[in-house]
């Protein structure tokens, strides 16, 4: 065995494993052991939360509100919580899933601080085996991959990194103890939703920040506020027809309504009315909704673009610096559309500066900070709000293994294929949560666990039920769901962007648009047929 795949000290068998105690892992323990299963949960970190547990950097928050960012499985669990703000922190997110995994007694299931190092299916058990970087070998009937769309960190290969003296720092993997920035030069590497949150933040304290900016993103301001105790209580009177709404938005959450009517049929003063009173609302889902054709028509889409291109000039003083915060290589939405507190203004400030890195590239890291082509920048720390190699990078980097040795990496070499987002072809019995091919990233990602989560179990007790040992894709059924949810993409301009969305931020990933963006009440009228259908698409044996 390779140094990193210690041979097994211990060896568990289960019914079930699920990898990840986030969001996902937590309610797949509760509903497997519903049914009467042993689970087994393995987690990296020291604790409960997956991308809550890691994403513990300065301005860390949510962009789904908090009342809505939420289990809604447990009518009891909605009504004691208390959260006590519109869009909720890191902090408080952590401390409701611990909450949760105390509540449901989850952690006597849960192994924490250990690794998955490979999964193999094994034809004869009918069942999965993974290793782990702790010695501990799991045996299990059904593999479930609750391990994240954005949970794989990246941190781009810059020359010299391991030059640098200072800490260095990202935003995935953010450490448990205090860091302390107050009055230090601080570099920030990243423009995206990470990096928006974080820049005011840190030039709160620095000394002096230097954004190193690849490309300008769209962001809209959030208006975050407490939550009243009267509005909280009113929302939960009601939380059952909130939650029903809910699901019959193409994103899982309430907004302001689902638009009923295209951008062109007002006139143009009308049009920056509505506009101006979204900005205000604040929130990106409230922003990019008041039409039904904003992510489909070009020129729909740039007169949301350009409003708020003109809210950035607006905000920002120096001309030059606005310019370089204006993005026209994109449009509108399709890249994350990323909410802030104050990041345009914090530009004004005169201890903080942007750098193009387009106009101005890296040359190198020094011992004492980054070198560009127009100069050399001092920097004490450096921080990279570089993302994630999204949704496909969690499950790869498992290695798993499933009918006749086939790697999921060589399956997956020009894309993902899974049919529903769910389960892959080849490999019997992994379920898949929120993977590609589903709604995932493109909504409430709460809202689309639970719908998964929830069809898995239904999935392994109709197997219970009817003595069924194995469950595997039908791979035509899955190539046809892999161009429908192709063919929904390219009706919008989703593909259009070089996103994460489409790995473009993954220098060799293939180029694929990875959520499905039909809705996620098309998504769940799918899966309800196919179960109807008695499991149309997949094999039973």
């Amino acid at each position: 065995m390779s140094p990193d795949r210690p041979f097994p000290t211990e060896t568990r068998t289960v019914d079930a494993v699920v990898v990840g105690a986030g969001f996902a892992g937590l309610y797949a323990i509760h509903r497997l052991r519903g049914l009467g299963l042993r689970v087994l949960c393995i987690e990296a970190a020291p604790d409960v939360g997956g991308t809550w547990y890691w994403n513990k950097y300065p301005g860390a928050r949510c962009d789904v509100p908090s009342l809505e960012y939420s289990y809604s499985f447990s009518e009891e669990l909605q009504q004691e919580w208390t959260w006590s703000e519109r869009f909720a922190s890191q902090p408080e997110i952590l401390r409701y899933i611990r909450h949760v995994a105390e509540r449901f007694d989850l952690r006597r299931d849960i192994v924490f601080g250990t690794r998955v190092t490979s999964a193999r299916f094994d034809e004869a058990r009918k069942g999965w085996t993974l290793a782990t970087d702790t010695g501990l070998a799991v045996q299990a009937r059904f593999f479930v991959a609750a391990s994240g769309c954005l949970s794989a960190a990246r941190t781009p290969d810059v020359p010299g990194i391991a030059n640098f003296k200072g800490p260095l720092y990202h935003s995935g993997q953010w450490p448990e103890q205090a860091v302390d920035l107050q009055g230090l030069r601080v570099g920030v590497i990243g423009t995206g939703s990470s990096g928006i949150q974080i820049i005011p933040e840190v030039a709160r304290v620095a000394r002096q920040v230097v954004v190193f900016q690849r490309t300008p993103n769209f962001s809209v301001p959030a208006r975050n506020r407490p939550l009243m105790q009267e509005e909280q209580a009113a929302f939960k009177r009601d939380y059952a027809q909130h939650r029903a709404r809910a699901r019959e938005s193409n994103d899982g959450m309430l907004g302001l309504g689902i638009p009923t009517q295209p951008t062109f049929s007002v006139d143009e003063a009308q049009r920056l009315r509505t506009y101006d009173a979204r900005w205000e609302h604040g929130g990106a889902a409230a922003v990019l909704t008041p039409y039904t054709d904003l992510l489909t028509d070009r020129a729909a889409n740039e007169t949301l673009g350009e409003f708020v291109r003109g809210k950035i000039r607006a905000t920002v003083r120096d001309a030059e610096v606005a310019d370089k915060l204006t993005p026209r290589d994109h449009y509108i939405g399709t890249k994350r559309l990323c909410q802030d507190t104050g990041y345009y203004d914090t530009y004004n400030q005169p201890h903080v500066k942007l750098v193009d890195i387009r106009r101005s590239p890296i040359e190198q890291v020094t011992a004492s900070g980054i070198t560009t082509r127009e100069g050399h920048h001092e920097l004490d720390v450096l921080v990279f709000a570089t993302g994630y190699d999204a949704v496909t990078g969690p499950l790869l980097a498992m290695d798993a293994r499933g009918r006749g040795g086939l790697r999921l990496a060589d399956k997956w070499a020009e894309g993902p294929k899974a049919y529903l987002g769910l389960v892959t072809a080849g490999f019997p019995n992994l379920f898949i949560v929120t993977g590609p091919g589903s709604p995932s990233v493109k909504g409430n990602m709460v809202h689309s666990i639970e719908q998964h989560v929830n069809f898995i179990a239904d999935c392994v007790a109709h197997m219970q039920a009817q003595d069924l040992s194995l469950l595997d894709a039908d791979p035509q059924a899955e190539d046809r769901w892999c161009e429908h949810v192709r063919e929904v993409a390219d009706r919008t301009l989703f593909p259009l962007a070089d996103s994460w969305y489409v790995g473009a931020n993954i220098p060799g990933k293939p180029r694929v648009f990875l959520p499905y963006v039909g809705g996620i009440p098309a998504y769940r009228k799918t899966c309800e047929r196919v179960v109807a259908n008695g499991y149309e698409g997949f094999r039973l044996q």
